[in-house]
């Protein structure tokens, strides 16, 4: 059985960091393209990075760019995003997702986890 389960979340003041986990069980990771996504109260979720699955080429939302870095390590299974210079518009339930490809629509992507709750708040 395919499971991708997120960690890391939590309260953190503006300006602060946190770094997301996304462990993989039932399938090596790493054969497959890795996005994050987010969902803020009252909106559509949203992609904010994504890691192919060969070349580990990344991509990123305009609206972190410069702040958060995707990354993975095969040996653990295991996706992660770095967030630095955390603004309160941060704020959301973060989801992992696998699929085949880097695209930004959701159905693209046949795994979820269950997500993680990043909460930016002085």
């Amino acid at each position: 059985q395919l499971q991708l389960v997120e960690s890391g979340g939590g309260l953190v003041q503006p300006g602060g960091s946190l770094r997301l986990s996304c462990a993989a069980s039932g399938f090596t990771l790493g054969s497959y393209a890795i996005a994050w996504f987010r969902q803020a109260p009252g909106k559509e979720r949203e992609g904010v990075s994504c890691i192919r699955s060969r070349g580990g080429i990344t991509t990123y939302a305009d609206s972190v760019k410069g702040r958060f870095t995707i990354s993975r390590d095969n040996a653990k299974n295991t996706v992660y995003l770095q967030m630095l210079s955390l603004k309160p518009e941060d704020t959301a339930i973060y989801f992992c997702a696998a699929g085949p490809l880097c695209t930004v629509r959701e159905f693209d992507f046949g795994s979820w986890g269950q997500g993680t709750q990043v909460t930016v708040s002085s």
